[in-house]
């Protein structure tokens, strides 16, 4: 059964668990409804929210690369320790969004942190924050026997923020680690959050 995180926690992933190294990183969130069932009739219903989730692979929690910001526009890591599964556009329906499958063992060494973000495509043009955005979470899978071992749910109020820091899979002492982040930005695009990190 999943353990479930609350912003700040933190938890063991590889400790005791030798062979784990796949894993699954689903993401969620659905868009806030609007105008109850009429207005959901007539085609008022929830905003149609791009959200895009990334990971950014750190060299001593420093981006030492573009190519390391693994995303709709770059899918794929050289290494292939991380793959994003494309890109959705709207949040619809149910369980993860958007899916990035990690094999730690091809991540190099020199690779200390993977960060977890996501971002609303286009925000500033569109007027859209996380305040129109409802259910978010993450969470962590063994792609081996498709047990969830993580998840956390966030859910402070994000009204304002146009992106979220959501969490870090980290290496600390010769094992990895997940860390429920939670932190809201007014950063309007992965370049913006890149740079919180050069």
């Amino acid at each position: 059964m999943a353990i479930s995180l609350q912003k700040g926690q933190r938890i063991d992933l590889t400790k005791g668990k030798a062979g784990l190294s796949k894993l699954l990183v689903g993401l969620g969130w659905d868009p806030v409804s609007s105008g109850g069932f009429f207005g959901k009739l007539f085609g008022g219903g929830g905003a149609n929210i791009d959200c895009d989730a990334s990971v950014l692979m750190l060299e001593n929690d420093k981006m030492t690369d573009s190519k390391n910001v693994i995303y709709f526009g770059n899918l794929k890591s050289r290494c292939g320790g991380v793959v994003h599964t494309g890109d959705n556009l709207t949040g619809e329906g149910d369980g993860d969004d958007e899916q990035i499958l990690i094999d730690l063992a091809k991540v190099p060494a020199q690779i200390n942190k993977l960060v977890f973000v996501v971002n609303i495509y286009d925000c500033v043009r569109r007027k859209q924050d996380f305040g129109m955005i409802q259910n978010a979470f993450i969470r962590v899978v063994d792609q081996s026997n498709r047990e969830e071992l993580v998840t956390y749910n966030l859910r402070d109020n994000y009204s304002g923020k146009t992106s979220l820091i959501a969490a870090e899979i980290y290496r600390q002492d010769g094992e990895w680690k997940f860390a429920a982040v939670g932190e809201g930005t007014n950063d309007t695009k992965i370049g913006d959050i890149v740079n919180r990190y050069a």
